[in-house]
């Protein structure tokens, strides 16, 4: 014990330090929130102390009643916040305030700018509340101890928020949390029991947890409001999802979502709900304004509160919610499921699946809401959370539909990479003699947009959605229609445009092919092992070739996605289709040079693989070809091309 007991001095991790800065320089205007993160963080310690009791009972240690007590000392220029939770250890402590141990920490500081009011949103949107004590005080003291430990391993935690900290042993009789703060000498207005009333009541009223503060009474003689020994209980303390939605108001849902979300911003959206039959449970969820930095860490969720008849049971109920809506915030109270319910006793549960299936039903139903009365609204959740729930639509075989609905993408039909078209839009636009929904998919907006495989789709005036998000690939591979239409890539298969293009034009075609069919071998076999066949295109109206996958197999695209993760792919040899009316074509027809006529060919190949946003095996050797060809028509020499190996 000798070794610990000793007060060391530790460094906080660079991002602490930066963090704290941000805090006291971009959040002074809204300063009073200070004190409804330290409560927050103190119900949060109650509610993981009462849960963890449900196996170990001693943990309360003969004081079961949970509580937060605000306290302020006038004399010594402190506010003091204390709760009677679970408490930390002295490992807990360096772990949970000396460092950030968050993922996302290093994209969240890259988007931090000089801007008060945007900086301030973003460190809402981290969750890092205990930190706003800063922004009122020059010191803060932290004394704690872990419930189930002795008096002797209390925990005493100093700083002034600068470049470090100081930790030591000392005896807490009680077990929790007292944090102290030394304010700074111009926030003396907050020593003053009815401003610390007012703030708590404007920002902790729906905390479940009782507040309690000493009373006060006005001494005549000393002219002054003066404590007294009794307590008094400053808010509702009853679980707000537990009240009648017409007795709350839209700024309590707000202050509730901020204290569960550990946001500063008010919501998006958000329902609320209470389901009765054979089951009972109460659902309140949240839709936040902005993503989380860890939003795309499909294993790191603070999303769902879980409550068995109020009682706190976890902070993170996966189970409750499907991987793509990972982004809803809220809580679940429970009447049937038993108060020692465990993850494990979640996963097997089917009264679990009940609620996990409703609760999905209910969020893609404010979704559907948002989208249909408010799509200015649903515009900002896209922007946010779009790419997310196009996981869904991969994933939920049971709510495919009802989230195809929901799905946004950019098309040809407007300008600018903005996710704004819907299946039902694109459908409501088709041309009459038209059979299928057509997309493409690429690495990026551009390379889709410039794809040449749109080039016949532009001249014949058919929209073409363009997907460019990674998720999009595992999209369209299970969502395959969508109001009874065929969803098509542009870039796999044959062709066929149906009634869109004129038989004249499909009878050219097939003569073509027949007339050029000697042309077709010759370039077959100047690919031998990189193309699986070569044949005339309708698609191209501009370029000279186009690579096309096959109309069953795996696209080009997926396969450079799934080489970049890592993964084994089986490289398929994609269909080269040339354009006979483009005039490389029409002279590589007529090249009698052979070792000529290999090298234009491969450089076609190469050409249309870099068209479609494909990286080339060998550029070196791409450029080597290229530059003799164009020495070659420049007057120079015939080509003579040494490649690696030869």
């Amino acid at each position: 014990m000798e070794g610990t007991a000793a007060r060391e001095t530790l460094g906080f991790q660079a991002e602490v330090k930066q963090l704290l800065h941000l805090m006291v320089h971009s959040l002074y205007g809204n300063k009073e929130i200070f004190l409804r993160e330290l409560v927050s963080n103190a119900s949060d310690a109650a509610d993981k102390l009462r849960f963890e009791a449900l196996a170990d009972a001693a943990l309360f240690e003969d004081d079961p009643e949970p509580r937060i007590r605000v306290s302020y000392d006038k004399a010594a220029r402190t506010i003091t916040v204390s709760d009677n939770g679970i408490g930390m250890t002295r490992q807990e402590v360096v772990e949970h305030i000396g460092t950030i141990a968050k993922s996302g920490t290093r994209e969240f500081f890259a988007q931090l700018t000089s801007e008060r009011a945007q900086d301030a949103n973003l460190i809402g949107q981290f969750g890092v509340g205990f930190y706003s004590a800063f922004i009122v005080a020059d010191q803060v003291t932290l004394v704690t101890r872990r419930a189930g430990l002795t008096a002797a391993h209390g925990v005493r935690w100093e700083s002034r928020g600068e470049g470090d900290y100081t930790v030591e042993v000392v005896e807490k009789a009680s077990r929790g949390t007292d944090v102290i703060l030394h304010l700074r000498p111009e926030e003396d207005e907050l020593l003053s029991g009815t401003r610390l009333r007012e703030v708590l009541r404007k920002y902790s009223d729906h905390i479940t947890v009782p507040i309690l503060m000493k009373k006060e009474q006005w001494d005549s003689a000393a002219r002054a409001q003066v404590l007294t020994d009794e307590d008094e209980q400053i808010n509702q303390a009853s679980a707000l999802w537990a009240r009648p939605k017409a007795d709350i108001t839209d700024e309590q849902y707000a202050e509730f979502y901020k204290h569960v979300a550990h946001d500063f911003e008010p919501p998006l959206a958000h329902v609320h709900a209470k389901v009765e039959g054979r089951q009972e449970y109460t659902q309140l969820f949240f839709i936040p304004q902005r993503a989380p930095f860890d939003l795309y860490d499909r294993e790191h969720r603070r999303g769902i509160k879980l409550y068995v008849r109020r009682v706190f049971i976890m902070d993170d109920a996966e189970d409750l919610m499907p991987s793509y809506l990972r982004f809803v915030r809220g809580v679940i109270d429970s009447a049937d499921l038993p108060l020692n319910v465990s993850r494990e006793i979640l996963q097997q549960s089917r009264d679990v699946q009940n609620i996990r299936a409703a609760s999905t039903k209910r969020v893609l139903g404010l979704l559907d809401e948002l989208a249909g009365k408010e799509p200015e609204k649903y515009a900002a959740f896209w922007n946010e959370f779009g790419r997310v729930l196009k996981e869904g639509a991969a994933e939920d075989s049971g709510n495919r539909e009802r989230l195809a609905k929901l799905l946004r993408f950019a098309s040809t039909q407007q300008d600018g990479d903005a996710q704004v078209v819907s299946l039902a839009d694109y459908v409501a636009r088709m041309k009459p003699e038209q059979k299928a929904i057509y997309y493409i998919t690429a690495d990026s907006y551009s390379a889709a947009r410039n794809s040449p495989h749109l080039e016949i789709f532009r001249k014949l005036g058919v929209e073409v959605l363009l997907l460019h998000d990674r998720v999009d690939e595992w999209v369209v591979s299970t969502l395959t229609e969508f109001d009874g239409k065929p969803l098509q890539s542009v870039a796999k298969g044959g062709l066929d445009l149906g009634g869109l293009e004129p038989e004249a034009e499909k009878k050219e075609e097939e003569a073509q092919a027949d007339e050029h069919k000697a042309l077709l071998e010759r370039i077959q076999a100047a690919l031998d092992g990189r193309a699986s066949a070569v044949r005339v295109t309708r698609r191209l109206t501009d370029s000279p070739a186009c690579l096309v996958s096959d109309a069953h197999g795996m696209s080009t695209h997926l396969e450079r996605i799934l080489k970049a993760a890592g993964q084994p792919v089986t490289a398929s040899k994609p269909v080269l289709e040339i354009n006979m009316t483009h005039p490389i074509l029409r002279r590589l027809e007529q090249e009698s040079d052979e070792a000529r006529f290999a090298d234009w060919s491969q450089i076609l190949f190469d050409q249309a693989m870099l068209a479609e946003g494909g990286q080339l095996e060998d550029p070196a050797t791409f450029v080597k070809r290229l530059n003799e060809l164009m020495l070659t028509l420049a007057g120079g020499g015939p080509s003579r091309i040494w490649t690696p190996g030869s």
